[in-house]
């Protein structure tokens, strides 16, 4: 699974809009978009935040390899 995949997965898991996940990370919809489209990639600081608040590992974020406790990747080949 995608850095961006779980980011999606991770904010509706936790019932938040990109709206709102882009307030509390202080970056404009718009980044969130690009996140989840695997436009762009957060900041450093942003992957840091998105670990704390989301209560998964950096590892878990990061590693493609590495799926989010509870989610089936359906995509692997």
């Amino acid at each position: 699974m995608k850095l961006s995949e779980k980011i999606q997965f991770l904010r509706k898991e936790h019932g938040l809009t990109q709206e709102q996940l882009a307030e509390q990370c202080n970056v404009s919809r718009q980044a969130i978009t690009k996140w989840e489209s695997d436009i762009a990639i957060p900041e450093t600081e942003k992957i840091i935040f998105l670990s704390r608040l989301f209560k998964v590992s950096i590892d878990e974020l990061l590693k493609d390899e590495m799926d989010i406790v509870g989610v089936k990747d359906v995509c692997k080949v």
